[in-house]
């Protein structure tokens, strides 16, 4: 299919040929022996897998009762939560790893309860918006057909909805195991040295023990895992899919009952909570001038960078703002395409397209540091010497992106009753009016839905980033970063105050896609 090849051509020449060529430089039969038979490798390996599955499995059922009263109830101020409970996904994870180590007791410090408690902040938005796009879909009265039959309510969500529900809890599970099974600020900052995982042991192995044979075997075997398992789950979820009958402007109905109307105020009062209190650790932070409360950290925003030790800029937090906002509108633009099309390539094909599903969630599997990397040693040569130009950015950012297009566009896409296409083409409709009069009334919010995720992605990228940029074209995490790494009251406070800076556009532009979206959950 020629849509297939889009997205393959993508993924061969932006992923699997830069990270070829950077675990390919140190890998080696000795190397991977070495990896597979040191106890310490082994013991980092099982906590990073058993840590990810604990993760995953708290995020999703944390956000499954969120998810249903934000997709099932329509009452003021909704599209402000929705945007407050993704922000905290798109944000530097060493700063809000930072408010985090300052709001939780010494007893969690560097324990595995304090790295579970950051992990299902940070996805809680991936379950909220991908099973509540799909759930704010669904007909009611599939529903209310079971009540009528005598079912219970516990019987309806157990027999009837979360059934219905499947592909899309399939495809936030998948997301958030792989954003826990290769976390790496949260770990460092929250874990410490006591319980490293994959991710930071192949960082510590480059940078600190300049161990390049034993950091790419395990490297690679992490990939060779993520790519087992992304073939399994994709199995799985093209198995479980179901034909439903769906709603494409939603369900959303004002709650009527009293104890509609206490469950979505205790919801809502609980998530905004869960959310705003890690969030204001950073206003907080970015309003500190010495030993009181000032603005000069706002201030110092808007003039020339500081200057460090080696008479280097530190950062221009201002110019960051503006190519961050750049990089992450062509990233979007990249990843709904690419994602688009793999999304109608995959549920078009059944084993072809479990394969391509599979490729096209590995740039999650794999660290950002290396996907980074490998991009700077590849694209140095013609024709697509790259090196040098601010391009590969908005590129990696979109290899990154490209899977939460795929997994927003995907269950919906697959969900869509085959008749209706059939009967449109049986009354004369070509291939292309079929897919504008069927498809794309369904696959709207979705592909916006997608699109928001590639902006927020891109808005907070960091690992891939870190190589590639340039004087003059620091994003905001980069400016952060470099503000936290010259330690200063000075620099934490403008470092927060970016970082409030980047919260704040946040929730802007995701409140102006929601009310572009219209009434729907997902981005």
């Amino acid at each position: 299919m020629v849509l297939a090849a889009i997205p393959l051509a993508f993924l061969a020449i932006f992923f699997a040929w830069p990270v070829a060529a950077i675990i390919g430089r140190g890998l080696s039969v000795r190397g991977i022996r070495e990896v597979l038979t040191d106890p310490g490798l082994r013991s980092v390996a099982w906590f990073t897998l058993w840590q990810a599955a604990l993760s995953t499995a708290l995020t999703v059922a944390i956000g499954l009762l969120p998810a249903y009263v934000l997709a099932r109830y329509r009452f003021a101020g909704r599209s402000l939560v929705l945007a407050l409970v993704t922000v905290p996904f798109v944000l530097p994870t060493v700063v809000v790893g930072a408010a985090f180590l300052a709001l939780l007791p010494a007893s969690l410090d560097q324990t595995v309860w304090a790295i579970l408690i950051a992990h299902v902040y940070f996805n809680l938005a991936v379950v909220i918006r991908t099973v509540g796009t799909l759930w704010g879909q669904l007909d009611p009265r599939v529903e209310e057909a079971a009540r009528t039959l005598g079912a219970s309510p516990r019987q309806v969500m157990l027999r009837v909805t979360l059934p219905l529900l499947r592909p899309a809890l399939l495809a936030a599970a998948s997301i958030t195991f792989l954003f826990t099974f290769t976390s790496f600020g949260i770990i460092r900052i929250l874990g410490g040295p006591r319980h490293p995982t994959i991710e930071v042991e192949v960082w510590r192995l480059t940078t600190q023990a300049f161990e390049l044979r034993a950091a790419a075997a395990l490297a690679f075997l992490q990939l060779v895992a993520v790519t087992g398992l992304m073939l399994w789950w994709s199995n799985v979820q093209s198995r479980q899919a179901v034909t439903l009958r769906l709603r494409p402007r939603g369900t959303a109905t004002p709650p009527r009952t009293a104890r509609q109307r206490a469950l979505v105020a205790s919801t809502v009062a609980g998530l905004v909570a869960i959310v705003v209190i890690p969030l204001g650790r950073l206003v907080a932070g970015s309003l500190r001038d010495g030993d009181g409360l000032g603005l000069s950290a706002w201030r110092g925003l808007g003039a020339a960078p500081g200057r460090g030790p080696a008479s280097r800029p530190v950062a221009d937090p201002l110019a960051a703002v503006g190519t961050s906002l750049r990089f992450a509108v062509l990233a979007t633009v990249v990843a709904v395409v690419i994602g688009g099309s793999a999304a109608v390539a995959i549920a078009a094909s059944r084993r072809g397209g479990s394969l391509l599903d599979a490729g096209l969630m590995l740039p999650l599997g794999t660290s950002a540091v290396t996907v980074g990397f490998g991009l700077l040693i590849t694209m140095d040569r013609r024709p697509l010497d790259l090196r040098g130009s601010w391009v590969l950015i908005p590129i990696a950012h979109a290899v990154v992106a490209v899977p939460f297009v795929v997994r927003a566009v995907l269950p919906t896409l697959r969900s869509i009753d085959p008749r209706l296409r059939d009967a449109a083409s049986t009354l004369g409709a070509s291939p292309a009016r079929v897919w504008l009069e069927i498809d794309l009334p369904f696959l709207r919010r979705a592909l916006v839905a997608g699109a928001g995720f590639a902006f927020a992605i891109s808005l907070g990228e960091f690992g891939a980033t870190s190589f590639l940029t340039r004087v003059g074209n620091e994003t905001m995490p980069i400016a952060i970063a470099r503000l936290l790494g010259r330690p200063s009251p000075a620099n934490l406070a403008q470092s927060y105050a970016l970082a409030t800076v980047l919260m704040v556009l946040t929730l802007v532009v995701i409140l102006a896609v929601d009310r572009l979206r219209g009434d729907a959950v997902g981005f």
